[in-house]
């Protein structure tokens, strides 16, 4: 078997072609693992904001809470189960809020992007205690003041704190805190209350949704089976979890297939690139490859050899465009949520499975790549490359 160091050498050597085909490998990793990197924080940032033992009610027949409308009745209908958990006082631990979108002018002045308004009661921070006001203060009910999320904030003109911003024409808010939830979806959204959100968008009559803490995770199927099995109430309920696992199915899918897609191009410019340079190598190697023959090297010990040579130069490639697609972890994106549609921002999330997962297939590309070649080496006669021919 031919030793590695011999092909790191001629990788070396070869300095300038190496580097070449090496940075078109990088850059089809840094795609693909950028495109992974970001589907994987849609779902993070998404699925982070449920939590297993907490369901979720909507209108029947709605898909997500922008789209469904609880009546008030049934709001306290849902609330009095007798699997839904009791705080100290004995009251439900439920939510019942109003979710609408408007549009905001950005503050980048690169237009305007929808917004999402949540209508909170007062109990909000109770039923979440994972939402902290970070900065400010906690908006006073029955007024129009509003917090903010860490990552709503300051993308569009007047959602910061000490600022104002209308939520519609003649209903202009102030912003008197800023809160953080660890980076869910939720730090996307203003909060206001929810009296002065029903008044000012006509939903007097109830709410977009009820959230109900179970006794337990367990109750789930309990839960479910009583209010979806109530015809009256014309109800459904999911797992929050499931929830929002739904809602970051279609934003996820699409960054996946546009990602994939993109890199699938490049891998195949990659590839040629990876072709010609290692039939390049062939070509000017000639006397090498016959002197490894005549030393009685065999054909496959060649073949595998330059295979070897093609997946080092393409896994040097691989690891160089992970660690470039490392860096996106510490940036913020934002982009349109298909199942809310309003903006959300997300992180990308470097896994380690994505990471390997990269790697991998700037190997694959590399040995496809060098597959040709490394045929073409080991079927030079071994006397006919001593001579030069």
């Amino acid at each position: 078997m031919i030793p590695l160091r011999y092909n790191a050498r001629s990788l070396v050597r070869r300095r300038t072609t190496t580097i070449a085909a090496a940075l078109g490998m990088a850059l089809v990793v840094f795609v693909l693992a950028a495109s992974l990197m970001l589907s994987s924080g849609i779902k993070k940032t998404l699925t982070q904001s449920g939590r297993p033992n907490v369901a979720i009610v909507l209108r029947k027949g709605s898909d997500a809470e922008l789209a469904s409308g609880v009546e008030k009745a049934h709001v306290a209908l849902v609330s009095a189960r007798e699997e839904v958990a009791r705080d100290g006082s004995g009251a439900p631990l439920s939510v019942g809020e109003v979710v609408v979108v408007i549009t905001q002018e950005k503050i980048d002045g690169n237009g305007i992007s929808n917004l999402s308004i949540r209508g909170v009661p007062e109990n909000v921070y109770a039923f979440r205690p994972t939402v902290k006001v970070t900065e400010g203060r906690p908006a006073r009910p029955g007024t129009d003041e509003v917090v903010v999320g860490k990552r709503a904030r300051g993308r569009f003109k007047g959602v910061d704190l000490n600022k104002a911003f209308e939520l519609k024409k003649n209903l202009p808010v102030q912003v008197v805190g800023v809160f953080e939830d660890d980076g869910s979806s939720y730090e996307s959204e203003v909060w206001g209350d929810l009296e002065t959100v029903r008044r000012g968008f006509g939903r007097e009559d109830g709410v977009s949704s009820v959230r109900v803490q179970l006794t337990s995770p367990e109750k789930m199927d309990a839960f479910k089976t009583a209010i979806e099995g109530d015809k009256q109430l014309q109800l459904e309920v999911f797992p929050e979890t499931t929830y929002f696992e739904k809602m970051s199915e279609g934003t996820s899918a699409f960054v996946n297939g546009l990602g994939i897609t993109i890199a699938v191009f490049f891998s195949i410019g990659a590839m040629i690139g990876a072709l010609i340079t290692m039939y390049a190598s062939v070509a000017q190697r000639r006397k090498e490859i016959g002197t490894l023959r005549a030393l009685g090297f065999s054909r496959s010990s060649i073949l595998f050899s330059f295979l070897m040579e093609s997946l080092m130069l393409a896994v040097a490639g691989g690891v160089l465009g992970v660690l470039a697609a490392l860096g996106l972890g510490f940036v913020k994106f934002s982009m349109m949520n298909f199942a809310s549609w309003a903006e959300v921002t997300f992180s990308f999330n470097p896994t380690p499975e994505i990471l390997v997962f990269a790697v991998v297939f700037g190997g694959i590309m590399g040995v496809i790549g060098g597959f040709f070649p490394a045929v073409r080496a080991a079927r030079v006669p071994p006397i006919a490359a001593m001579r030069g021919a």
